[in-house]
């Protein structure tokens, strides 16, 4: 006999458990079936490099967690969850020993831009001001469910009094051209490109500027914090706080299908031949994977299918991962250690980069996004060691045309994963001369790793399909969905970083969808439905 809750949420991903807890918090009954022997998806960490040492499995900084309603309106400091800061939030080394400091000061962030060119102080106080007046507004609009009704009337006034149209113009302008437009000297340019680099737009595109700024100024206001302990802190609350109010989380159960009755999602059955019945079906699953097998097509909309042959994903990725035996040894190393360091020499690199790999290129200079731990948070590692992390983007498995370095060949399989690692070692000896003497472990995972270990990252891409704007808004994840949760087929609804607003630990995707059940739910009962 199957068993029946109000609603079955499909992953255990930050997502899901945002939306899990949203139901519970309405009242609804739910259960959370997980594939993975671990719950928390992207959101995870590990000890398997080395027993001292704390790894996070994928992604690390959170400043999205702090700023997005989906997530601080649960209170997760109730349940467990305590925040860490590094000494300085984010920094990139360039030249010869110089570095593009950003604090959680602005005074001091802007000190130190003043210092390298004058001028570019007060430059990065103006656009802090600007956004005083808009970022609320612009991150409850870019993570509502779409349209953005009440966040979009706060941030028209908004818009207004920060320069209106001057200002959507910047907005809207590629992130490249913003830092010229903005800075003189090399500092506040870097920092912008290098935030917006954290998704996959060319910086020549237009997307790329809202986001670097976004990124950015989250970076100034809220900095980039860590849960204490990893991770797996901040999933770990989420599940307290679900197991709290009656929720149930079952790992190891993958499910296969989606069932379809009369027209509607029904439930689901898993590998192993369990089956659960629900009133609603939320997917914490890659768009790809949801309408590419879990639902067969005779059941979805026709324009959904249409779509999703044009879908797009992100590029790939490869993660290293080091032991480290001392402080990691920066050239012109600040006397305030950022938790996040960029390593990039500069903005013409960082665009050049990213272009090689949006045209299937793998880069011989590699743009890095790495994080020092133990600076964010002592707990990582023994006192004196540093747990440190790099990533990277590289073309999808598939879909390398050549290797600008002459040593990949595009297969992502051991041989090219450690070669390319090298590369990016190589990268950071560069700007920490004795760094590969503090390697006490090293991990590898490219592509092939990251999905084995998390099936939403299909070929290593970390935001559930293209960040760019032809796939954002109301076209994410296809223009049917017109970026809202439900799918077209009654009672299933995608909660996952495939649906508006995209990747990012904000749980926005999630609790978008948990509100359009909940609406269904009470509109099926006004029509006299059961």
């Amino acid at each position: 006999m199957s068993r029946r809750v109000d609603a079955v949420v499909v992953g255990a991903g930050p997502n899901g458990l945002v939306a899990a807890n949203v139901l519970l918090d309405a009242g609804w009954s739910v259960l959370v079936l997980e594939a993975q022997q671990t719950v928390g998806g992207a959101v995870r960490s590990d000890r398997e490099l080395h027993p001292d040492f704390v790894h996070d499995t994928f992604s690390a900084f959170y400043p999205l967690a702090h700023a997005s309603r989906a997530i601080t309106s649960l209170r997760l400091e109730d349940h467990g969850l305590a925040w860490e800061h590094a000494p300085a939030v984010l920094g990139n080394p360039f030249g010869d020993g110089q570095w593009a400091l950003l604090h959680r000061d602005r005074d001091r962030t802007a000190a130190g831009l003043e210092a390298q060119h004058p001028g570019d102080g007060e430059a990065w106080l103006d656009l802090c001001r600007t956004w005083d007046r808009i970022g609320d507004s612009l991150v409850d609009g870019l993570t509502s469910p779409f349209p953005p009704v009440r966040a979009g009337a706060r941030l028209l006034p908004a818009l207004a009094r920060s320069g209106g149209l001057d200002t959507v113009r910047r907005l809207a302008t590629p992130v490249a051209s913003v830092g010229r437009e903005l800075f003189g000297g090399p500092g506040g340019a870097l920092l912008l490109a290098g935030n917006a680099g954290h998704a996959d737009f060319p910086l020549s595109s237009p997307g790329s500027g809202v986001f670097g700024v976004l990124m950015t100024m989250l970076a100034q206001t809220v900095g980039f914090p860590v849960p204490r302990g990893g991770a797996q802190s901040l999933t770990d609350a989420l599940v307290t706080r679900l197991r709290s109010r009656g929720g149930e989380v079952v790992t190891g159960q993958e499910v296969t299908r989606v069932v379809v009755r009369g027209g509607r999602a029904v439930g689901v059955q898993t590998r192993d031949g369990e089956s659960y019945d629900a009133g609603a079906v939320l997917a914490d699953v890659i768009a790809s994977r949801l309408f590419g097998g879990l639902v067969p097509a005779e059941h979805l909309p026709a324009r959904l299918v249409r779509g999703m042959r044009d879908f797009e994903l992100d590029p790939g990725t490869v993660k290293v991962d080091w032991a480290l035996s001392g402080p990691i040894p920066w050239t012109g190393r600040p006397d305030a250690v950022p938790g996040t360091v960029h390593v990039a020499d500069s903005v013409e690199e960082m665009t050049e980069t990213l272009a090689q790999v949006s045209s299937g290129v793998v880069p011989d200079r590699p743009f890095l996004l790495t994080g020092q731990m133990t600076t964010s948070d002592p707990s990582r590692s023994p006192a004196g060691t540093e747990s440190f992390w790099a990533y990277t983007h590289v073309p999808q498995p598939g879909m390398t045309r050549r290797d600008a370095g002459e040593e990949v060949t595009g297969r992502w399989d051991h041989d090219d994963l450690e070669r390319f690692a090298d590369r990016m070692q190589a990268r950071i000896e560069a700007r920490a001369p004795g760094f590969g003497d503090l390697v006490a472990a090293r991990r590898v995972m490219g592509p092939h790793e990251l999905e084995a270990r998390n099936a939403n990252l299909v070929g290593g891409a970390i935001n559930g399909g293209t960040s760019q704007l032809h796939q954002e808004l109301v076209f994410r994840p296809v223009p049917a969905m017109r970026g809202r949760a439900a799918t077209g087929l009654p009672g299933l609804f995608l909660a996952s970083s495939s649906a508006h607003p995209g990747g990012g630990v904000h749980g926005a995707a999630g609790a978008n969808a948990a509100r359009a059940a909940i609406w269904a739910h009470r509109t099926r009962r006004l029509r006299g439905r059961a």
